[in-house]
């Protein structure tokens, strides 16, 4: 906050740290005493240090941020065994895919049940009947290796699920092709075919799974990257440069202008605007001075200062927020998807048809029958369509989320999100802009808004200070002509004076209006209810006018907010911010119950107190102390612009900084979700009608399943799988579009709600 306006907010408002009020959050570089026709190079350097932050900003490619989440949740199912790892599962998958497929094209066509099949002759020398025993050897071996880790795995924690009985259809198909090929088994038994196609069709599935889980980037990457790489430490008279891991307690620090902090520390010398944002998710800069705590990671944007390290380590604020969001993580992980437990009922399902099916037909005296029956059940009950039926869906899904702007790294997040109950959006950078703008201009008898708000602006053009860019830039908006001034002077808790037309104009708080003797305008006490930064107009010693700035609301927030109140979600807010700053956001937008002065470290807490009440939570954030909220929710959704830690914490991002783009999130949860379903549907369907009859369960009445029709119906149920996720393209997820499906015709606004809860 401004030092110009130190006295017109809630003295009990907090942001990052419990013992300083926003009367402490103060002054940028050009309200820090210079003078002269202009800010010095070092105030210049304070704003462009602002850049610290502002380097997050739009996040343009995400993809290296794809998939952390859901990657926990991936390495946390033993269904897939070997599928823990990292990014290079990626191009594992891909590569065996694409060299599987080249090997299958001679299998398939060397065939002979394949030839027999399609009608047509294979070669007639010997060779060509090896070719396929051959090369289906190297993809069992090679291509099939992945599976088969898997479902040992699978069998060695007693949890069957996709992996085994992919593993047993192709071990099975494997054994009983050579068995057909060297004349032991019934020729029907040739499966070589049928094997190439399992394993191509299967690892395309896992590398479409693989990709839209790979990650190359962590949370936890991201907190460590908040350190500076070098620290300067105070020996004697001098400095060294040390690792922040070598510094201990009670070592002196200097952190240069423009510097991060290398550990928790106290203020011993100097006073600089600290940039708290990354930690905070605040917008406004704080003014820290002897005697002031500091966290590692900020920035000292202004000048620089010593601290007196009291904390590192593990001990810092930072490594609690690193602990916050792994344990978060890792609880979340545990999460089962509807793929494996379709899997796992499917392998008891096609295990306990092929003993039976061996049963009856050994009992009724036909064992070779029952071997030829009992192999075909068990090679139809593998889930080509159901390896299918998730990963095609999720792919498309994906990709038609990042046309909307919407980016999805966890698939967990995307199914989980149709069935929240709350919202819970961070307020500053997310319903609000994140930087103060002029909401609104009051002027005493006879002055004309727009010649009071030109002429703040004329006196503010020098200035760097972010109330300063807010006034020039509503001038500008406003397309007002702003007149040039000279003799630009600022004063540090006061406020800057420029002579603009043969006037004296000054620009400032309270302290100045206290060195000319003036009274602030009645309206200034409604704003300040309403948590505003006010600032005066003088001019030549009289007040013409007064300024409200304010963290403006998004236009998109009220629409995002109706909306979601159309699907009977509840939205809940947070902030650190003064209770008169969050109950005026939060009666605006028409949202049912805000938190607000939440610490950062506290906000993980809030959400958990939300999920102990029954609701289901999705979070909103965009800053590093949003992190363990992201991760604790049941759906983390990071702004774009926000940090790279929130980012990586959550399960979807949004590209864009419109809130109305978690309406998308919701829509397309929904979507894929029914298209999951009815997926595994079509492929569960397929094997509760084809393994019966495979079995023989007709052959009473004269009806036994060819093999081949078993094949075809198989890959029927395949294309009917893709075909199906197919249809997700229709889906528009523009954040316009999400919110004009809801809210049809009232899209524009609102009317006003009830009064929010304070919690």
């Amino acid at each position: 906050m401004d030092e110009r306006a130190r006295n017109d907010t809630d003295p009990t408002a907090r942001v990052g740290h419990e013992h300083h009020d926003h009367a402490d959050h103060a002054d940028h570089a050009d309200h820090a005493g210079s003078t002269g026709a202009g800010p010095s190079m070092q105030q210049h350097e304070e704003h462009g240090d602002h850049g610290e932050h502002s380097e997050h900003g739009g996040h343009a490619g995400h993809e290296g941020h794809a998939g952390h989440a859901g990657h926990e949740g991936h390495a946390g199912h033993g269904g897939h065994g070997g599928h823990a790892g990292h990014g290079d599962h990626v191009g594992q998958f891909r590569r065996l895919f694409w060299i599987n497929l080249v090997l299958a094209v001679p299998v398939v066509g060397f065939s002979s049940m394949f030839a027999m099949l399609l009608g047509y002759e294979l070669p007639a020398g010997a060779w060509a009947a090896w070719i396929s025993p051959v090369l289906g050897t190297v993809m069992y071996v090679w291509g099939g290796r992945p599976f088969l880790t898997g479902a040992v795995s699978e069998l060695r924690a007693l949890k069957p699920g996709m992996m085994l009985l992919i593993g047993l259809a192709i071990t099975v198909a494997f054994l009983a092709s050579w068995g057909a090929t060297i004349g032991l088994l019934d020729h029907e038994l040739d499966f070589w075919w049928e094997l190439a196609l399992l394993i191509v069709i299967m690892l395309l599935g896992h590398w479409l799974e693989m990709r839209s889980l790979a990650q190359t980037t962590s949370a936890l990457d991201s907190l460590a990257a908040l350190l500076p790489d070098e620290a300067e430490r105070v020996e004697g008279d001098t400095t060294v440069t040390v690792a922040p891991a070598d510094l201990r307690v009670g070592d002196i620090v200097v952190v240069r202008p423009g510097g991060r902090v290398p550990a928790d520390g106290t203020v011993v010398a100097g006073t600089a605007s600290m940039d708290e944002s990354m930690i905070t998710g605040e917008s406004k800069t704080v003014r820290r001075s002897d005697g002031d705590h500091v966290v590692a990671g900020t920035v000292a944007t202004d000048s620089g200062i010593r601290i007196e390290v009291d904390a590192v380590g593990d001990d810092t604020a930072l490594a609690g927020i690193r602990r916050l969001v792994e344990d978060a993580q890792n609880s979340s992980s545990r999460a089962q998807r509807i793929a494996d437990r379709a899997a796992a009922w499917l392998f008891w399902f096609a295990l306990g048809a092929a003993v039976i099916t061996a049963a009856v037909w050994s009992m009724l005296g036909l064992p070779d029958e029952a071997v030829v029956r009992t192999i075909t059940v068990l090679v139809i009950a593998c889930p080509h369509a159901l390896g299918l039926a998730i990963p095609l869906v999720v792919s498309i899904a994906t990709e038609r989320a990042a046309r909307g702007g919407v980016l999805i790294k966890d698939r967990l997040a995307l199914e989980s999100m149709r069935t929240v109950t709350s919202v819970l959006f961070d307020k500053t950078g997310t319903l609000t802009k994140g930087q103060p703008t002029v909401v609104a201009v009051e002027t005493v008898s006879g002055r004309d808004s727009d010649d009071v708000l030109a002429l703040a602006a004329a006196a503010e053009t020098d200035s760097e200070h972010p109330l300063a860019r807010a006034i020039v830039e509503s001038a500008t908006q406003r397309g007002l002509q702003v007149a040039a001034a000279t003799g630009f002077e600022s004063a540090p808790a006061v406020g800057v004076t420029a002579n603009v037309d043969g006037a004296r104009i000054r620009v400032g708080g309270p302290h100045l209006l206290a060195e000319e003797g003036e009274d602030e305008l009645p309206i200034a006490e409604e704003w300040r209810e309403h948590g505003a930064i006010i600032l005066h107009v003088v001019e030549d010693g009289v007040v013409i006018g007064a300024l409200e700035l304010a963290d403006a609301i998004r236009d998109e927030s009220r629409e995002a907010v109706d909306a979601l109140h159309e699907l009977d979600l509840e939205v809940v807010m947070i902030t650190g911010d003064a209770d008169a700053v969050a109950r005026s956001v939060a009666s605006d937008l028409g949202i049912d119950r805000y938190f607000a002065g939440v610490r950062p470290e506290d906000k993980s807490a809030k959400v958990q107190e939300l999920q102990r009440e029954g609701r289901r939570v999705a979070m909103v954030g965009d800053g590093v102390n949003d992190a363990p909220a992201l991760a604790q929710a049941d759906v983390g959704i990071a702004i774009g612009a926000g940090t790279d830690v929130a980012i990586a914490s959550a399960g979807v991002i949004l590209a864009s900084d419109d809130p109305r783009s978690v309406l998308s999130v919701i829509e397309l949860s929904r979507a894929s979700y029914r298209k999951m379903k009815q997926n595994l549907w079509w492929a569960a369907g397929y094997n509760l009608i084809s393994v019966p009859l495979a079995a023989g369960v007709l052959a009473p009445i004269g009806f036994v399943l060819p093999m081949s029709v078993g094949a075809i119906l198989m890959s029927l149920s395949t294309i009917i799988v893709a075909g199906n996720a197919q249809l997700l393209r229709r889906l528009d997820l523009r954040p316009e579009s999400s919110t004009r499906a809801i809210l049809g015709d009232r899209v524009g606004r609102s009317t006003p709600e009830p009064a929010p809860s304070r919690q």
